[in-house]
Order: structure tokens, then C-alpha cells, then sequence
């Protein structure tokens, strides 16, 4: 994604009232033979100027298109990690309408202004959980970012779904407050 396109979906929220997901969701209730039925739509329904509601409409369709195909690659083998990735991305959903799940081929950047988490499946058994959190000291299962290089600067390894506990959410939020 190039960072002019990352700019508008960072803008979205103020621009438009509502984030990227939002708009999908609203979208997905309605059904357009065409791409300008769904521009006019935005447009005339809900006051979106032109710019962003072209890019509303035809990122929704690639939406629908790739982020379930991307999604289920990732966990093709790996299925019984699949429960971990949805309360994941369940939990970054409740932290504000302005965060952005963007599945890459091999993992899922978790965005607010900019990549605060990363969700990559490491092994069949294994997740592991990427964080941006500048200047937090590595301690216990919050480990360096290992593999994730410079993309994060730390890492938990999570294997079941009860591992997602108040501490990790803490460290999300953390992340997330940081990601401004």
C-alpha cells in the first residue's frame, strides 16, 4: 500500500466520520450492480466527497476479495491457531473505530496511524504477536522482536487462546496509545 493511499485510510475517520471498517460493514449491507452505484451511494446518502468515497468502494471490494483469501492461507495447516488470531483481532477492534486489519501473504498488520501489532502464524502451533512499544523493557514472555526484526521491537509467542490475558491486552493497548 502506498503511504499516499495509508495516508487517506489514516485520515478516513476525520474526514468522513468513520473508519475504513466501518464503511465496508455499511457497504456489505447493501448490494450494487456497479462501482458508481456505490460511489453515488456514499456520496449522496452520507455527504462523502468523491476522493473518498472512490477509494471507500474499491477497497472494500478487494476487502472482500482478498482478506478472507489472505486470512485462510495463513492458517491452512494451522487451524487450531485460527481462534487466537479472531479474539486477537476482536480485542484491536474494541480499542477504536480507527484501527485497520491489513492481511499481508504470511502475517496481519494491525494499523492505527501506523503498524502497532503484527499477527504472523510462526509454526502449527505458535503465533507469534509483534508489537511497537519504543523503549519498554524486555521482561518474561514480552520477549525482543526476534524474527520481526526492525518491524517491531518486541514479541510475545502465544499458543493457545488463553494467553491472551490482561497483560497481553495491556501491551496491545500500550501499543496502540503509542501508535498516534
Amino acid at each position: 500500500m502506498d503511504k499516499a493511499l495509508q495516508t487517506m485510510i489514516a485520515n478516513m475517520p476525520e474526514k468522513t466520520g468513520k473508519s475504513l471498517d466501518e464503511w465496508v460493514k455499511i457497504l456489505k449491507g447493501k448490494s450494487f450492480a456497479k462501482h458508481s452505484e456505490a460511489v453515488k451511494y456514499l456520496k449522496s446518502e452520507h455527504q462523502v466527497t468523491h476522493g473518498f468515497a472512490n477509494t471507500i468502494v474499491s477497497l472494500a471490494k478487494d476487502k472482500d476479495s482478498t482478506e478472507v483469501d489472505l486470512v485462510s492461507e495463513q492458517y491452512k495447516g494451522k487451524e487450531a491457531l485460527f481462534p487466537i488470531y479472531q479474539k486477537l483481532t476482536d480485542y484491536v477492534k474494541s480499542l477504536g473505530n480507527d484501527v485497520t486489519i491489513t492481511p499481508k501473504k504470511a502475517s496481519v498488520s494491525i494499523i492505527r496511524k501506523r503498524q502497532f501489532v503484527l499477527i504472523k502464524p510462526a509454526t502449527k502451533t505458535r503465533i507469534d504477536l509483534g508489537f511497537k512499544l519504543k523503549d519498554k523493557a524486555v521482561a518474561g514472555r514480552l520477549e525482543n522482536s526476534g524474527p520481526f526484526g526492525t518491524m517491531c521491537t518486541h514479541r510475545v509467542q502465544l499458543h493457545d487462546v488463553n494467553e491472551i490475558d490482561d497483560e497481553l491486552k495491556a501491551w496491545i493497548k500500550e501499543a496502540y496509545d503509542k501508535s498516534t
